[in-house]
Order: structure tokens, then sequence, then C-alpha cells
């Protein structure tokens, strides 16, 4: 059922005082002098020079360790595109509080005035040791990739462009549990990929490393599918050219078994969607607009597993299942970075719990009675409690598996538990 929301609605909600989204307070009492005197001058000395003696101890002494910066310049803002730095203000506002609801990471969202990746990279790092994580957001592609792999290359902590990478790992669990439903195994499925943009390119590297050969893979731009023969090709769509003999995504959707739409709204028709291969997975995750309106293509295709961003439709690829849990298992096992086999133990947290029963307070926020695994119900839902004591462990132990842990976890049991405390 849809929501609807007003303009006026929306302005007056982040213009209550005080304006905007969030703010800070503080963690330890602050009542008497002597509070004032161990939380700033002179007793706040001793934690600063332990640390002087061993950069580690701020993680035991600071809130380093539970704190993440939302960075963006806002040169792609959520579809709206290039609207500046105080434009993307509101949504890094969002995407903090997200963090803190969901997962209890406290976040600073920061808007940065640089478009040159040298100056991006030069700024974050430079602000770098505030923080215990960094999650990139709303940069514009080509410039993301430079950044977010430089960022990675030349700090020790967890970096993430989550525009790229949670918009991935989410569509790649529901990628896992659709072939499951249509009895389709990944190693054999055609797939077309429209768009060529972050989260496009992330989509298509994840699906690759699920198991999808390249060679089963088409990926179209403005300019219609990413052959080898096309001039000045160069940068990341180099990686997903093709030489078959498809020139047009009409042409490339003929016998696909899998359509991954992150472009633009309402560009495919019911005939494009009829010549696909029997029993088709569609995520139209273009936003607010689908590439295809989901009620017109599962009355189209009656054999069809359909996904989209909206929330008001079954099946919705949303990075809120992903990004908070990733940073918190992330964090608690002080990471030095979110690497592939974290990104891929969170793909299959997700896929695997959304197997699983579906708690009745879940059911009843959604006002339904019955909810489970099938074609309408592919990924968990946001507020299913069970996903940070899912997926948090999943990445944190990976994480160690992995060699980029400082911190090991010993009693899992234990852990899985303490993370309830963030479940309101």
């Amino acid at each position: 059922m849809s929501i609807k929301i007003t303009k006026e609605a929306v302005l007056d909600y982040h213009a209550q005082k005080p304006a905007g989204k969030l703010g800070i307070h503080a963690t330890k009492p602050l009542q008497t002098q002597y509070d004032l005197s161990i939380a700033y001058s002179p007793g706040v000395a001793i934690p600063c020079q332990a640390i002087a003696e061993d950069k580690q101890q701020v993680y035991n002494y600071t809130a380093k360790g539970n704190l993440v910066a939302v960075i963006s310049n806002g040169t792609a803002i959520l579809g709206l595109g290039n609207l500046g730095p105080e434009a993307a203000k509101p949504v890094m506002e969002g995407k903090a509080i997200l963090l803190k609801k969901f997962a209890g990471i406290d976040a600073f969202d920061i808007e940065i005035d640089a478009t040159e990746p040298a100056d991006v990279i030069h700024i974050i790092k430079a602000l770098a040791p505030t923080f215990g994580g960094i999650n990139l957001e709303d940069f514009k592609a080509p410039e993301c990739f430079e950044i977010e792999t430089a960022l990675k290359e030349q700090l020790s902590i967890p970096v993430m462009h989550d525009d790229q990478h949670g918009t991935a790992i989410i569509a790649g669990a529901a990628l896992k549990n659709a072939l499951l439903l249509v009895k389709k195994e990944i190693g054999n499925i055609q797939v077309v990929i429209n768009g060529a943009g972050a989260g496009a390119i992330a989509c298509a590297k994840l699906i690759v490393a699920l198991g999808v050969k390249p060679g089963n893979l088409v990926m179209c731009d403005t300019q219609g599918v990413i052959r080898k023969d096309r001039e000045e090709l160069a940068g990341e769509k180099s990686r997903f050219a093709t030489d078959r003999s498809v020139h047009t995504l009409v042409e490339a959707l003929k016998g696909a078994d899998v359509f991954m739409g992150l472009s633009k709204g309402n560009i495919l028709q019911p005939e494009h969607i009829l010549d696909m291969a029997e029993r088709p997975i569609v995520f139209a995750l273009a936003n607010p607009n689908p590439e295809i309106n989901y009620d017109l293509a599962v009355n189209t295709r009656k054999d069809i597993i359909m996904a989209t961003g909206r929330s008001d439709y079954p099946n919705q690829i949303n990075n809120v299942l992903g990004f908070p849990y990733i940073f918190r298992g992330a964090l608690d096992v002080w990471a030095t970075a979110i690497n592939e086999p974290m990104k891929l133990a969170a793909v299959e947290a997700l896929a695997a719990l959304a197997q699983q029963p579906v708690p009745n307070q879940v059911k009843k926020a959604y006002g339904v009675e019955s909810l489970e695994f099938g074609s309408t119900y592919i990924l968990p839902k946001p507020i299913d409690p069970r996903l940070i004591t899912t997926v948090s462990p999943a990445v944190a132990q990976a994480a160690i598996s992995s060699g980029v842990a400082k911190k090991h976890i010993g009693d899992w049991e234990a852990y899985k538990e303490s993370l309830k405390q963030y479940i309101e």
C-alpha cells in the first residue's frame, strides 16, 4: 500500500526544532566538578598520553570504534544528479540516523565542497583519524571508483561506497534466492544489466563473484550494448564489454534469464519481458520509477520474479538491509577494510535469513497473516530484528577469517546476544 506524502509535510518534518535529523549527546556523567575534571582538563591528558604511546588505545578510550563518517560531495544525489554538498546534507543525515537506529552506530555527516578525486581523497584521508569507518555516498561515477580505491589502499579503517556495494550485496542476495525458486544454476544464466554507473558496475562484479560467467553477462548504457569493438572504451565499463552479436537492450533481452536495471524509469515494455526466458527474474531498481512498473510486469508474465527499489511493492532491494549491519560487524572486530569475503558473507547471510520462518512481529508490522519464502518474499524485511544478529556476525567472522580484523571474538553466542541491545 502506497504511503502518500506531500512536499509541505516533508519540509515541515525537517524544519521542526531542532532543524535536521540528528544531534550529539554525552555518554558519560557531567554533573559535578569531579566529572568535568575527568572528562576534560586535567584528567583527559591521561588517555591522550596512553593513545600517543599506543594508537590502538584510541578504540578503548574514545568513540572512534563506534563512529562512522557519512561523506558526500553531492555530485550524484539519489536520482536527482549533481545538486552540490549543501543539498546532499538531508540525505547524509538520513543515512547517519539509519546507522544509529538499526545498528547502534554513531555517525557524523560530512559534506565536502570538492569534486576533483585528488582533492576528495586528500580531505577524507585527513579526516580519517576521527572515525572507525567511512561510508561514501552520492559520489558520481566514474570518479567514485578512483576515490574509493585510493582510500581503501591508503587507510586502515573500513571504507565502503554504499551506492556501489550496498546495492550489489542486497541485489546479490535477492538473485541467489530468486534462482533457487526458479530452479536455475547461476553458472548457466544469461544476465542483462541496464546502466553502467557505480551501482551497475558493482552489481556486475558481485554477481560474477557469485558465479555468473562473464561471457553470459551483457551490460548496456545510453549508447546501447557495451561492446568490445566500441571506440574509446575505457575504465570500469571495458571489463564488461561483450563480443556477442547484440547491439541494443531489446536484442540483449531475448532469451535472457535475468534483467537488472540501474538506469531510468519506464524503459522496458511488456513485449521486452515477454522475449525473456521462462521464469524470468527482473530487478527494476530505478527510483522512484522502475524500468517497468511492478504491476505491469507481473500481469504480463505470471512466471516472473520481480523486485524494485520501492517500499510499496514486494521484494524491495533496500540498502538498509546491509550497510548498518556490515559496518556493525566491521567495527566490532576493528576491521581495517570491508573486503570481498565480508561482502559475500553478507550476501549469504541475507539470502539464508529470507528462507527462515518470519517472526510474527514482522508480519504484524506489515499487516499480513502470512509471509514466507517465495516469489514475493526473497529478502528479509528491513524491520526484521534478526538482521543484526545474522548479518553482523557473518561479516565479523569473515573479517577475522580473511585477516583484516585487529580484534577477535572468542564467544560468538555471547557476541550475538550483545547485539540484541541495538534492537528497538
